[in-house]
């Protein structure tokens, strides 16, 4: 990584670091600008391996596998990989900057507040990521060959949303596509605790239902407002995994819908076998009940929630050179909404 002028800068200049973001168990992430000719630039995440880490061949195995996947997987719903690069032997991956809040800082806003989440705006990021994760279980391959990936960490945290309104799922690092099988290694359970499927804690391979598993649990906290499975230990959680503990949420939540509490329930059903059986059914299934609602729940709605959390949150305006310190209040953020993105239309966000 070079200096130039006080800046921290990657690939001869190209890309300068700005932020950092956060840090996983394999990789740091920061808040960059791609530069091009002519002034051009644009916004972008930078994920670099940790240096600890970066003489460990199976992390590098599984990052160079992380862009090599995630390259293939072209989808609005899907953050994209834009280059994939290396500086001083580090390798970095660079990736579309999603300016929002993951789902779990949506959430918490509501938590704060003392709310319950809209049901229907959490259906439709549902929707949304669904379509995600469907175009990876039906990826085909260079080869026109059909190679699925099981994303394998479906978690509040790698669900993004957008200030446009548009949900994303991103953190394909412990992806693996089936073509690549190598990199797991045997008796390893990848993913974090809480949102594991039951088989996959006994050291089944992971599957399409097992991803569909992790985004029930999602869903259930989403609607629940708390965690599903809590424990003093990591394995006491695990346990609660393994035997698909699940409480009933209509008891907890009684203003939701029958047919989406139905689907949450089907999505989180012990037995690989007694879920939906895609990401498109489950989609289907939940489309059906926003349908038979006629809340608004399209990209602009979708919008003016997450504009109003990160106000909450004390998060500025979404921009690219807003200096940190600046902040709005919740009175100031709706009467000034955000621009009605060119997006999906209510009818468009219903479409299986």
């Amino acid at each position: 990584m070079s200096e130039q002028g006080g800046t921290r800068r990657l690939a001869g200049g190209k890309y300068e670091l700005l932020e950092f973001v956060g840090q996983g168990g394999m990789a740091e992430v920061w808040r960059a600008l791609m530069h091009g000719a002519a002034g051009f630039n644009r916004p972008v995440a930078i994920k670099r391996i940790l240096p600890t880490l970066s003489a460990v061949p199976d992390f590098v195995a599984m990052f160079v596998e992380e862009a090599r996947v995630g390259s293939q997987l072209l989808h609005p719903n899907i953050a994209q990989v834009y280059d994939f690069d290396q500086e001083r032997g580090e390798y970095f991956l660079v990736l579309e900057w999603i300016e929002g809040l993951d789902l779990r800082r949506y959430l918490s806003t509501y938590s704060e507040l003392g709310q319950r989440s809209p049901w229907p705006l959490v259906a439709a990021i549902a929707v949304e990521t669904l379509r995600g994760l469907g175009a990876a279980h039906e990826r085909i391959d260079l080869q026109g060959r059909r190679s699925p990936v099981i994303h394998r960490d479906v978690t509040p945290q790698n669900i993004l949303i957008s200030t446009n309104g548009i949900a994303k799922l991103t953190d394909f690092g412990l992806a693996r596509a089936m073509d690549r099988a190598r990199i797991t290694s045997p008796g390893v359970v990848k993913g974090k605790l809480a949102y594991l499927a039951p088989e996959l804690t006994r050291g089944e391979p992971p599957s399409v239902e097992s991803d569909i598993f992790s985004l029930g649990v999602v869903l259930w906290e989403a609607l629940a407002g708390r965690l599903l499975y809590e424990g003093p230990t990591d394995v006491d959680v695990f346990e609660r995994a393994r035997a698909a503990d699940v409480p009933p949420l209509g008891e907890i939540r009684d203003d939701l819908p029958d047919p989406l509490v139905a689907a949450v329930v089907r999505a989180l059903a012990p037995r690989a076998e007694e879920r939906f059986s895609s990401a498109r059914e489950f989609l289907r299934a939940i489309t059906r009940v926003l349908r038979e609602h006629h809340q608004s729940t399209d990209a602009y709605a979708l919008s003016q929630s997450i504009f109003e959390a990160r106000c909450i949150l004390g998060m500025p305006p979404p921009s690219i050179a807003t200096p940190p310190s600046v902040t709005i209040t919740i009175e100031e953020a709706r009467a000034v909404p955000p621009t009605p993105p060119e997006a999906l239309g209510d009818d468009d966000l219903l479409e299986a």
